[in-house]
């Protein structure tokens, strides 16, 4: 919608904390960019960044937890 400044939250927030993380990198390639950001996204972001709707936990530690 347009003038609602919630509806895109999400995607701004994860792309500003994605910039911040990846603002000094220097990439000889565009292979090196991928992997990395696959790396960021796949490996920390989605498994080990604590989320706040989580309890603050990363998800294997939810998902440990409620096992």
């Amino acid at each position: 919608r347009k003038g609602n400044c919630w509806d895109n939250a999400v995607a701004e927030s994860f792309f500003s904390y994605l910039k911040r993380e990846i603002e000094y990198n220097t990439f000889y390639n565009i292979e090196e960019a991928e992997h990395l950001l696959f790396d960021f996204i796949e490996v920390y972001y989605n498994r080990f960044r604590f989320h706040s709707t989580l309890g603050y936990m990363s998800p294997e530690e939810f998902e440990t937890n409620i096992a």
